[in-house]
């Protein structure tokens, strides 16, 4: 199976980092592996992901998430199933994640399934600030995530 391990976000945006550096930390963690493509940094969206995925079976994306009342290295974990599309599309930059995968499936594009596209999601607090270290919250929080989600990875490269 051809998998495409992602670190979704912005290098120099504080928290934003985190995908990145989790795919770099995840990466090391598990070695080279037989169909395994790592692409430590990624800052697209919308139709472009459509472009990084192509021709993968399956996709792990590390990304960041804030939420109304999360606390600052929780993480989430759920398939591109648990998406809700957008409602009103009216150009490519309202285009979400889920509305750009159906687009790229009614084109023809060969993309995973959405239960082979899992999404590790942790909680942030700073996406705002030009940082190239995260908060200090996500910066104490980063070793246990590199183990808990590395080894959550690591299970569903195995089966």
């Amino acid at each position: 199976m051809k998998t495409l391990l992602l670190g979704m976000g912005n290098p120099i945006l504080c928290d934003d980092a985190v995908g990145i550096r989790l795919a770099g930390a995840v990466a090391e963690r598990l070695g080279p592996r037989p169909g395994l493509d790592v692409l430590e940094e990624c800052s697209v969206g919308g139709l472009n992901l459509v472009e990084v995925f192509a021709g993968y079976d399956r996709v792990v994306v590390l990304d960041s998430i804030m939420t109304a009342d999360g606390v600052p290295g929780t993480w989430y974990t759920f398939d591109a199933r648990s998406l809700r599309e957008t409602l009103n599309l009216r150009n490519v930059h309202d285009t979400n994640f889920a509305t750009a995968l159906q687009l790229g499936r009614t084109m023809g594009t060969a993309l995973p399934a959405d239960d082979e596209i899992r999404v590790f999601a942790v909680e942030v607090a700073d996406t705002a600030t030009f940082s190239e270290t995260m908060s200090e919250a996500l910066e104490a929080a980063f070793p246990e995530l590199v183990a808990e989600i590395g080894a959550e990875v690591e299970a569903l490269l195995r089966g």
